[in-house]
């Protein structure tokens, strides 16, 4: 096309148009748009994405989710509207074991984490390095949220094998 505003741009076999300054100068395509809005925080974009079905659980070369990279960049309007989508996979492990809460800690988005444990992301999933999101929490705030849940989850556990316990005593 004459306009340079607007490059043509392919997605799951599906070709369109794109503005222009959404793709670095050297691009020939995007392969991961919706992972590409995330990253930078592009809630218009990130729309148009869903609107036009990209899956919202798509993994990028690194093994990446869409979720990943908006917990990583700290974008947590992206988040929430990702958040809204049916069946995403909140503790999808990219290529070095890592899920979007290990990359929310690891950046000190506490509002992140803290949405990330709301909506039932694990505290138990180590990286490649038998790192925990814990291990990897770089400020105070994170660190005491994913304690919290922890240890939350182990009175959880703890209580059930008393129950079991007690119900073996019963028979």
């Amino acid at each position: 096309m004459s306009d340079t505003n607007w490059w043509k741009g392919t997605c799951k076999g599906r070709t369109g148009l794109i503005p222009s300054n959404y793709v670095a100068e050297q691009a020939e395509s995007i392969d991961n748009p919706l992972h590409e809005a995330a990253k930078r925080g592009n809630l218009s974009w990130l729309r148009e994405c869903l609107d036009n079905r990209v899956g919202v659980n798509g993994l990028d070369k690194a093994g990446n989710t869409a979720l990943y990279w908006a917990c990583h960049g700290g974008h947590k309007d992206i988040v929430d509207v990702l958040f809204t989508q049916a069946n995403l996979e909140l503790n999808q492990q990219n290529k070095l074991g890592d899920t979007a809460l290990h990359a929310a800690a690891w950046k000190g988005y506490a509002d992140i984490v803290e949405m990330l444990l709301a909506k039932g992301a694990r505290t138990d999933l180590k990286n490649n390095e038998k790192k925990l999101a814990l291990d990897m929490a770089t400020n105070a705030a994170c660190a005491s949220l994913l304690k919290k849940k922890q240890s939350a989850g182990t009175v959880r556990t703890l209580s059930n094998a008393e129950e079991y316990l007690d119900d073996e005593d019963s028979d």
